[in-house]
């Protein structure tokens, strides 16, 4: 069985550093990417990082994992909210995801509450900054073994 964890990030989370910093925090992508390799190392886990501001590609990298990774850590960004299409690609692919956000989602803006993908996932890890994504490795290390 792989030891590959997909890490996927979607739209805007390339301007992390520069967007919102009070509520993201002075963090890039680069280094979330950088602490989730050496956590994942850690774990025994190899990680495939990748951002796109494309739904579509998004979908096609969950499609891609269902033969290349063992489970999924993803960050929709804004498409949590709205995308039936990630939603049904995470059903589709057979492997653990697990919904990751920097932020508390369930303390910002009304429509920030509900996630569309939120239902076909194992489950989410909101609120806690950059280390999110390394809760979240750990998890996945769990539901994999």
């Amino acid at each position: 069985m792989s030891n590959t964890i997909f890490v996927l990030n979607g739209p805007n989370l390339n301007m992390l550093g520069k967007r919102e910093p009070g509520i993201y925090g002075g963090k890039t992508l680069a280094d979330i990417e950088t602490e989730c390799k050496a956590a994942g190392a850690d774990l025994g886990l190899s990680v495939d990082f990748r951002q796109s501001n494309h739904e579509g590609v998004l979908v096609d990298w969950l499609h891609e994992a269902s033969d290349k990774a063992a489970g999924v850590a993803i960050n929709a960004g804004a498409y949590t909210h709205t995308s039936v299409a990630l939603h049904d690609a995470i059903r589709a692919i057979g492997i653990p995801v697990v919904e990751v956000h920097i932020s508390n989602i369930h303390a910002r803006e009304q429509f920030r509450h509900k996630s569309m993908i939120a239902p076909a996932t194992k489950g989410m890890i909101c609120g806690f900054g950059p280390q999110s994504y390394i809760l979240a490795l750990h998890a996945l290390k769990t539901l994999t073994q």
